[in-house]
């Protein structure tokens, strides 16, 4: 079992958990995920980690309710424990396993959208820690919907929160804030994008057009986290991989967005999965057992 250490909630069903999980955060890298379960016939929910204290071998998660599994995770409490908490899986960003040295001359710009701050935290703080600062801008539809401004502050070389709404910081979406940042001058070798799909996408269209290089962290549906059941199934670069095996971070600009968010809608549904099962034939697995 692995224990609830702290509870936060951070906004309107938003929710950060420390995690008692030793071999996980002895091991784990920025960029990488878990799989929890709450109990044997528990629904496997993947869950990006959002931060690690190797002393104290505690996992830090965030997640927002948003179906039965993520409801149900929101009522548990300090005190409480996970049947499973699996990982680290997936493959570390590829920064952690850059030369340093040559890490210190890139200018690097990651954007933050919604729940997609977590997943951003943790590969900032590791270039801090290791004498590298980015540039961070964090999206939110709104003020109250923004997480780990703070967190973010304190690791950033700068830090920039926009909103949709214009209720705090710069107005619009992130896109516009990268126009910004570039019409002043600033010039960047690197983007690193995590949030919802569609603002990925668009992100990633910007950058192609600014010729930054960038790289997106994928969250498709996931069933067993290992490429056994295909569920997390993207083209990249018009070959097909699996988010959870050959990510979660991909070349944005060689990512098929539209076909991603097409699975995704089509994968919710028995018939959506039979359709995707023929459609997408040997590729497809199947062995998730919801395409039956």
């Amino acid at each position: 079992m692995y224990k609830i250490l702290k509870k936060q909630e951070l906004a309107t069903n938003i929710y950060l958990m420390d995690v008692e999980a030793k071999r996980v955060a002895k091991s784990c890298q920025p960029g990488q995920f878990v799989i929890v379960r709450m109990d044997e016939e528990g629904e496997r929910i993947p869950l990006t980690i959002c931060d690690y204290n190797r002393e104290v071998g505690s996992v830090t998660i965030v997640f927002q309710t948003v179906g039965a599994g993520t409801k149900m995770m929101a009522n548990l409490n300090e005190g409480d424990a996970f049947h499973d908490f699996v990982g680290p899986l997936g493959c570390a960003s590829e920064l952690v396993e850059e030369e340093l040295e040559s890490l210190k001359q890139k200018k690097i710009l990651f954007v933050a959208g919604g729940v997609g701050a977590a997943p951003v935290y943790p590969q900032v703080k590791w270039l801090y820690e290791h004498g590298v600062a980015a540039d961070v801008i964090v999206g939110s539809k709104t003020k109250d919907m923004l997480i780990l401004e703070k967190e973010m502050e304190a690791v950033a070389g700068n830090l920039y929160v926009t909103t949709d709404d214009g209720s705090y910081g710069r107005s619009g979406m992130v896109t516009q804030t990268i126009k910004d940042l570039v019409a002043e001058g600033k010039k960047y070798d690197l983007c690193v994008a995590i949030g919802p799909m569609i603002m990925m996408k668009f992100v990633c269209l910007l950058t192609k057009e600014l010729e930054i290089p960038t790289i997106v962290s994928l969250n498709p549906i996931m069933v067993d986290g290992t490429g056994m059941c295909g569920a997390c199934r993207v083209t990249v670069g018009g070959k097909v991989k699996f988010a959870c095996v050959d990510g979660p971070e991909f070349d944005g600009h060689a990512v098929d967005f539209d076909e991603a968010m097409r699975r995704q809608q089509m994968y919710k549904t028995a018939e959506g999965r039979a359709i995707l099962a023929v459609e997408e034939g040997d590729t497809h697995h199947g062995g998730c057992g919801n395409c039956d």
